[in-house]
């Protein structure tokens, strides 16, 4: 078996061309000119001339409860406070809240007009 010299070692002869580089790059902008014309299309009016108020209105902070049971229970007392007492809700039209017991004792007394009786 014999040995062959090894050639010296040389660059590449059939790198990628100038004239490839080229075309490859201009096919690459004119791809993405292409999709940002197609998305103009698909979308219009979502690009333009957008401004930020030079000042954001602020946002209310929210009030935390510092003790919810507390404001549970002072609820609950107004609510019955109302439901078990009397007066106007809208003087000037005659509208008014009686206890809900003395609303209930006249419902269950006149009836309600327009209900169904009972069963004979």
């Amino acid at each position: 078996m014999s040995e062959k010299a090894l050639a010296p070692p040389r660059h590449e002869a059939r790198d990628v061309g100038l004239r490839f580089a080229v075309r490859a790059v201009a096919l690459l902008l004119v791809g993405l000119l292409g999709m940002i014309g197609l998305v103009t299309w698909l979308y219009p009016g979502t690009i333009g001339e957008r401004f930020v108020p030079a000042s954001l209105p602020q946002s209310a902070v929210p009030a935390l409860q510092s003790s919810p049971r507390a404001d549970m229970a002072a609820f609950h007392r107004d609510q019955m406070r109302r439901l078990n007492s009397a007066g106007w809700i809208d003087q000037s039209a005659g509208r008014a809240h009686i206890p809900i017991a003395d609303a209930m004792r006249k419902t269950a007394a006149d009836g309600i007009p327009g209900w169904p009786g009972a069963p004979p």
